[in-house]
């Protein structure tokens, strides 16, 4: 074997010619794969950092929330129509930007803490404008919604293979649930009718619930609608 360079002769052992320092080509012994010419991309990958962009976040929601106060403040020397949109913003933050700042977010907790901000930013509306709705209608109304969701939404979470059985239970008791929300309009707003229009919803929702757990426990039924409308 010879240098490709100077073509000094070498040795099967050496790897560098010991005259010109070019490494030795061995054309009998086979080739590990070399480094790459030229790199996997052009540019680095950069990620965006998690904390940034929770900041970003709620910079956003910070700045229309002073912007409205002081504009407020300055035309009307009070608060008054900015707590409205302030509001808004925080029962929008709290939904859906507050569960960033944790790794795992867990529904059982937040889905709660985002009706409470709800039913806050209802009892200062109702404060607000003088109204008396809120305990007669507003806060049962909002219990029973932030109930009927957190409970589906966590067995959702941890029971998924269960999801008929939840899914028609939540729909049968949502549907028994809206005459209740008629007839606490009817002792608040003081309507004309009680069990008018939400008759109709509760007939369909709880049929669909009803439908939805014969489906969970018969097995063939199951299969026949699955081959019917996913296949």
């Amino acid at each position: 074997m010879y240098c490709v360079n100077c073509g000094v002769k070498l040795a099967d052992t050496e790897k560098v010619c010991p005259l010109c320092g070019v490494i030795a080509y061995h054309p009998d012994i086979p080739q590990g794969r070399g480094e790459p010419l030229y790199p996997p991309y052009k540019y680095p990958e950069r990620r965006v950092s998690p904390k940034g962009t929770k900041i970003i976040i709620s910079t956003l929601f910070l700045i229309p929330l002073l912007i409205t106060l002081l504009c407020d403040i300055q035309l009307n020397a009070r608060i008054t129509w900015s707590g409205y949109v302030i509001g808004g913003l925080i029962v929008a933050y709290v939904t859906f930007a507050l569960p960033w700042w944790f790794q795992k977010p867990n529904p059982a907790i937040f889905l709660p803490c985002a009706f409470a901000s709800v039913a806050l930013y209802l009892l200062y509306i109702s404060i607000y404008t003088e109204g008396y709705w809120f305990l007669s209608f507003a806060l049962p109304v909002t219990v029973g919604v932030a109930l009927i969701a957190t409970a589906v939404t966590v067995l959702l979470w941890y029971l998924r293979k269960a999801a008929l059985y939840i899914i028609g239970g939540a729909a049968i008791v949502t549907g028994l649930f809206i005459p209740l929300i008629e007839f606490l309009s009817y002792i608040t707003f003081e309507s004309i009718h009680f069990l008018g229009w939400s008759f109709y919803p509760m007939i369909v929702l709880v049929l669909l619930g009803g439908m939805l757990i014969f489906l969970a426990i018969c097995r063939p039924a199951r299969e026949t609608m699955e081959r019917r409308f996913f296949v």
